[in-house]
């Protein structure tokens, strides 16, 4: 089944909710073959951004380390 959807000026569109249920995630992979897109439902966006990790941190080890980051920063800037 095919819809027509309006690309605004922002590169936005409506998926509509028939479609929407079928993903059943807020999050979506797309990919192109130069003249199809694809979607597919990202279930866990850690797993899609897993790519660009160079090794598993733990959350509260990653916040702590921004935290500190930006405690440097700031004593840095003063």
């Amino acid at each position: 089944m095919a819809i027509t959807a309006t690309i605004t000026s922002k590169g936005q569109i409506t998926i509509p909710a028939r479609f929407r249920n079928i993903l059943k995630s807020k999050s979506v992979e797309i990919e192109s073959d130069g003249q199809v897109l694809i979607l597919r439902p990202v279930r866990k966006v850690g797993g899609a951004l897993s790519k660009y990790a160079n090794e598993y941190i733990p959350i509260k080890k990653a916040r702590e380390k921004v935290w500190e980051e930006v405690v440097h920063e700031r004593n840095r800037n003063s």
